[in-house]
Parts: C-alpha cells; sequence; structure tokens
C-alpha cells in the first residue's frame, strides 16, 4: 500500500493531503518534532525529538518504494529520490532525477551568499492558487501509482 509522508514542520498542505490521501485509500503519516507537535484525524502522527535533520532522518528511513513524501527539503528529497519514492514540494512541484541536482545546487549557492553576507528574497506569500496545484499535482501523481 502506497503511503503519504508528509514532513509536518511548517507544512502548509497538512489538510489538503490528508484529504487527497483519503480519497486513494491511501496511508498518510505526519512526522514532526516536539515544538511542532499536531496530530490530525485521518492521518498517523510520528513526533521525534527536536534537532538537526531529526525529522528528515526518520522520515528517510520509513519511506518505501512508491511511496509520496510531501516535503520542501531539496536535501530529503534526494534521499527520498535514492529510496524510489516521489517527493513533492507544498507548491506541486515534483521533485525528480532531473531537477534535483539543479535544487541541490541553488540551495548551495544560496547557502554561500547568506555565509558571506548577503541576503536573498524569502518565498512569496502562500496563496489559495498554489493550494489549488498542490492539490491537483498530488491528485495527479496519486492516480498514477494506483495505475501501476
Amino acid at each position: 500500500m502506497t503511503t503519504i509522508l508528509i514532513d509536518a514542520d511548517a507544512c502548509p498542505v497538512v489538510k489538503e493531503t490528508i484529504q487527497i490521501a483519503s480519497t486513494f485509500g491511501f496511508r498518510c503519516i505526519l512526522i514532526c518534532d516536539t515544538t511542532h507537535e499536531m496530530h490530525r484525524d485521518g492521518a498517523e502522527t510520528i513526533i521525534v525529538s527536536k534537532g538537526a535533520d531529526a525529522v528528515d532522518f526518520v522520515l528517510v528511513n520509513r519511506v518505501q518504494k512508491n511511496d509520496i513524501v510531501v516535503t520542501q527539503d531539496y536535501g530529503l528529497a534526494a534521499m527520498v529520490l535514492a529510496k524510489k519514492g516521489h517527493p513533492i514540494d507544498q507548491n506541486g512541484r515534483r521533485y525528480t532525477e532531473e531537477n534535483i541536482d539543479q535544487l541541490l545546487y541553488a540551495r548551495h549557492t544560496a547557502q554561500k551568499v547568506r555565509m558571506a553576507g548577503g541576503r536573498l528574497r524569502g518565498p512569496k506569500k502562500r496563496s489559495k492558487e498554489s493550494d489549488l496545484k498542490f492539490e491537483e499535482s498530488l491528485k495527479k501523481l496519486c492516480a498514477e501509482l494506483v495505475g501501476m
């Protein structure tokens, strides 16, 4: 059975993901640390100790082939891809073997700019259109996996 795992710390599409998982009959697991603890009907919650990448390590150890992972973290997405999972971000962008290297490089470059004292623009304010795009993309991914 396909599972949707959510990197739930600061994830803006938890409710939408749980609803879509339910529609497709997929199991849904929220993984969060003690500072972001949450419980939602329709999903199992795993709480981990607060710490750098603690949620990421638990999540990547649980992901199986063809599971879906909702995350904003490019590094975690790369590890999910290595395990033949399907990472997707909160805006509906699917991480793939074709785009992950470029995304990781951009993250590395941005980190170098910040370490040198530079500033970068933050993300745009979340919109209803972002939620709708996410839902459409996640439904399409789920349908693809059901059809496999």
